[in-house]
């Protein structure tokens, strides 16, 4: 009888290093990723404040929430701040922010539509159409790319 002496068939179906490092992976890489996304969500400013500084829910008492942000619905500050975002940052991004904004909160995903064509439709007037449309992905659909067309046509 001939023994093999190749390394892999003398291994068995055990695996090397490799194998195992792959293993831990796949179990640890979906919670970092889960984790990461939702304290990604938690720093987005919800108070509709230009300010910069986060806040978490426990750090605003009801006193200190103006009036002005609690008669606004959540879907017209997130609107009125990814438009101001989009003056700083590019269309990308601010999809970006938008997708984790509607991961975190999903009563916002049937605004989400609205909000991207509205982002398509600023990002033409500030990078023109063909730039604009460059940053197309499918965030709530093809929303944002249908938003571009609107404003170029």
């Amino acid at each position: 009888m001939k023994h093999s002496t190749n390394p892999q068939t003398r291994r068995g179906h055990r695996g090397g290093p490799a194998r195992r490092i792959g293993r831990t992976l796949a179990l640890v890489l979906p919670v970092v990723l889960v984790l990461s996304g939702t304290l990604a969500v938690t720093r987005v400013n919800w108070t509709g404040s230009p300010s910069s500084s986060v806040l978490t829910a426990s750090d605003v008492s009801s006193a200190e929430v103006s009036k002005k942000a609690v008669s606004r619905a959540p879907q017209d500050v997130l609107r009125d701040q990814l438009m101001t975002e989009l003056q700083d940052k590019n269309p990308g991004v601010v999809l970006t922010h938008l997708q984790q904004a509607v991961n975190g909160h999903p009563s916002l995903a049937q605004h989400c539509t609205s909000i991207a064509r509205a982002l398509g439709r600023a990002a033409v007037r500030i990078y023109g159409a063909s730039r604009a449309q460059s940053y197309a992905r499918p965030v709530c659909d093809t929303a944002f790319a249908t938003g571009v067309l609107a404003a170029h046509s």
